[in-house]
């Protein structure tokens, strides 16, 4: 019987944790100019805007050297904690995972920050592995971004 698991990547990062926070929370179609190592496009297909909680998004990424997709929604927004939670709803993960949350989490650390992506999930089966590939996409795509950031 499969239950749900809990799997942080953590990184530390030059830029600020508002500025890096608010690249997340309100220029999710950007991503592909800020991140295209890992990010290859993003489209909004449900919702009012990129930045609202309950958009959907479609996502075209690369993870383990393979590109895949998946549907996102922007579960919930926590600006005081710098918090997103977002929810995979549709996309090649979901064969072998029943849920999956994707939390971002971006705390002020010294100069910069410390950025913490927790993934929740429940496997379909005990066979599954652990998603290590899609969190080392996490990691990239914030090292990414932070790098733009930086350059802008």
């Amino acid at each position: 019987m499969a239950q749900i698991k809990r799997m942080e990547n953590q990184l530390v990062i030059k830029s600020s944790a508002d500025k890096f926070f608010d690249a997340y929370k309100t220029k999710a179609q950007l991503m592909p100019k800020m991140a295209n190592q890992v990010v290859r496009d993003v489209k909004l297909v449900e919702g009012s805007g990129w930045d609202s909680e309950g958009s959907v998004r479609q996502w075209y990424f690369v993870a383990g050297g393979k590109l895949e997709t998946c549907k996102e929604m922007m579960e919930k927004v926590n600006d005081k904690d710098r918090t997103i939670v977002y929810k995979l709803v549709e996309g090649e993960i979901m064969k072998a995972f029943k849920t999956w949350n994707s939390i971002l989490n971006v705390m002020p650390m010294g100069e910069g920050s410390l950025v913490k992506w927790t993934m929740v999930f429940e496997k379909q089966n005990d066979d599954v592995p652990d998603p290590v590939k899609y969190g080392d996409f996490l990691t990239t795509w914030a090292k990414n971004v932070d790098t733009y950031l930086l350059n802008v």
